[in-house]
């Protein structure tokens, strides 16, 4: 079988068992992921790293993946309209310039510090969502979602050029897409709605998820068989879940967000120490 699939550029380190499960979890990241509109890449990586996989071939299968899945979410929250241009082009763009940049200076920043940073940020973000999902629950619906009315004024949407730039300059030094971070800047910064946010978010998370299969895929840092097998049933999954958005209160959505944020914020930091011991 091995032989079989090296033939057809499928080669593999992955047994079955392995391959079944990790397929079983790509999906229901994706599920995840399309439902808050984060590819997620930050839950698959580990699991990969846990089984085994070396680093370079699990990251740049994750991020494969990851491309992929928010592929079919992005096309999904386009179609039904939860997607801002605008902040696509003044915080994707640099974004993805930014992730160039960091990979040319992936060998001289402190990875471990800037992923317990990043992991910092991102649990007190969580925590703020949960918060702010938790408080709005009870609300009318109607109320909730006038509290979010857009604020695109020049200061803020400078300042989310910023956060674009240095999120892909952090994301292209440690190997992460990291829409962890962009999310919660555009529903706190501009104020807008969570569900367009999720859509917005994606779609940026696709442009960069895009420019990292060239630098992963040239250098062949992908294991075959699980990039069809996890990229497969992540978009299947990532497409149902964007379905998912926008039949929830945003009350819900806001809370769901701030957990997911809590669990990946809290996964960078267990990261961050791995890369220490």
């Amino acid at each position: 079988m091995a032989d079989i699939l090296e033939a057809i550029g499928l080669a593999s380190q992955a047994t079955a068992w392995q391959a079944v499960l990790l397929t079983a979890i790509s999906f229901g990241v994706g599920v995840l992921g399309g439902f808050v509109g984060l590819a997620l890449g930050t839950m698959r990586l580990p699991a990969l790293l846990l089984l085994g996989f070396p680093a370079p071939v699990a990251a740049g299968t994750n991020i494969l993946v990851s491309a992929l899945s928010a592929l079919t979410g992005s096309i999904r929250h386009v179609r039904e309209r939860r997607v801002d241009w605008r902040v696509v082009g003044v915080m994707g763009i640099p974004a993805v310039i930014g992730s160039f940049l960091g990979g040319f200076l992936s060998g001289r920043v402190n990875e471990e510090l800037l992923i317990a940073l990043a992991g910092v940020f991102v649990v007190w973000q969580g925590v703020e969502l949960t918060r702010r999902g938790w408080r709005e629950r009870t609300a009318p619906e109607q109320r909730v979602g006038e509290a979010r009315q857009e604020r695109f004024t020049p200061g803020r949407m400078t300042a989310e050029t910023g956060i674009g730039l240095g999120v892909g300059l952090l994301g292209g030094a440690v190997g992460l897409i990291l829409g962890s971070i962009r999310l919660p800047a555009m529903v706190r910064i501009l104020g807008i709605d969570p569900r367009v946010a999720a859509g917005t978010n994606l779609v940026i998370g696709l442009l960069m998820g895009a420019a990292g299969f060239v630098g992963h895929g040239v250098q062949g840092e992908v294991d075959g068989l699980l990039l069809v097998l996890m990229g497969i049933s992540g978009m299947i999954g990532t497409w149902y879940g964007a379905r998912l958005t926008g039949r929830v209160r945003l009350s819900t959505l806001i809370l769901v967000m701030g957990l997911v944020l809590l669990v990946v914020g809290l996964l960078l930091l267990g990261d961050a120490y791995l890369r220490t011991s």
